[in-house]
């Protein structure tokens, strides 16, 4: 699992590998490592949906922490949620960067629920807007575009942004795509570690599960033929974000219940 170097992350999965994801990437840990790893750094992963959890008292000893997405709601309360919960609420108080990716972005707080327009899922375009935002990360990204494409799979949203909080990012289909609070939070809806192919293969389990139509799911995959999303775009957004102050170290989220952050 080690890189090499100085700096220390963390990956806290929070859903199991699917067979797909284990045969063509080595598992979600490679596919999280790819998007947001850099040279010279260590990542370590525990695997929070089956209790691995960092000890309390290293967690200063890492630089950040990717908490992965989840097919739980983030707003359950299933043991293992609830411990990443308190796990979020100590990091918080720590004033440590923190990346929210979807089920974590709908875990910091706010109003969450089930979307009243339904399934989210394949490419959406998402409108940033960077005149609101109050982080000086954005101001650090240099010329980025007004609207990015960005994979989507979700039936929850945010229907409320927390105490304290600032929406950058808005869609024609979701209100609150992306949110920041001061300079140490961030919360994206969609999915910029995700591959097309990843999102192919969720859409066919979608299917089996029933979860979805086929015709849907085939509409979806059709129009991926011909559209791409704005990956390192996204992605660029997500290290300069979680290294822009090295005196308050990153956090990348994509999972844990809601409200952790109201007082």
């Amino acid at each position: 699992m080690e890189m090499g170097g100085e700096k220390r992350y963390a990956l806290l999965l929070a859903a199991k590998d699917s067979e797909y994801a284990k045969k063509v990437y080595g598992g979600y840990y490679n596919v999280f490592l790819a998007a947001f790893g850099e040279e010279g750094e260590r990542w370590d992963l525990y695997r929070v949906i089956d209790g691995e959890f960092p000890d309390m008292n290293e967690l200063q000893k890492y630089d950040g922490f990717v908490i992965s997405g989840s097919p739980s709601d983030a707003y359950g309360n299933d043991f293992w949620v609830l411990k990443l919960c308190f796990l979020l609420q100590t990091l918080h108080s720590m004033k440590k960067k923190v990346l929210g990716i979807c089920f974590g972005h709908q875990s910091m707080g706010g109003k969450v629920g089930k979307a009243y327009t339904g399934w989210d899922v394949g490419l959406r375009k998402v409108n940033i807007l960077k005149d609101s935002a109050p982080c000086c990360f954005v101001d650090d990204l240099g010329e980025i575009p007004t609207s990015v494409s960005i994979i989507e799979i979700h039936q929850d949203e945010v229907y409320e942004v927390p105490f304290g909080a600032e929406v950058i990012a808005c869609s024609d289909k979701t209100g609150v795509e992306m949110f920041t609070i001061g300079d140490h939070i961030l919360g994206i809806q969609g999915h910029p570690e995700y591959t097309k192919d990843i999102l192919c293969n969720l859409i066919d389990r979608l299917v089996n599960m029933d979860a979805i139509e086929r015709d849907f799911g085939d509409k979806v995959k059709f129009g991926l033929q011909t559209a791409e999303p704005d990956r390192k775009c996204l992605q660029r957004i997500c290290r300069t974000f979680s290294r822009d102050d090295i005196s308050s170290p990153p956090f990348v989220l994509t999972g844990c219940p809601p409200f952790c952050f109201l007082s």
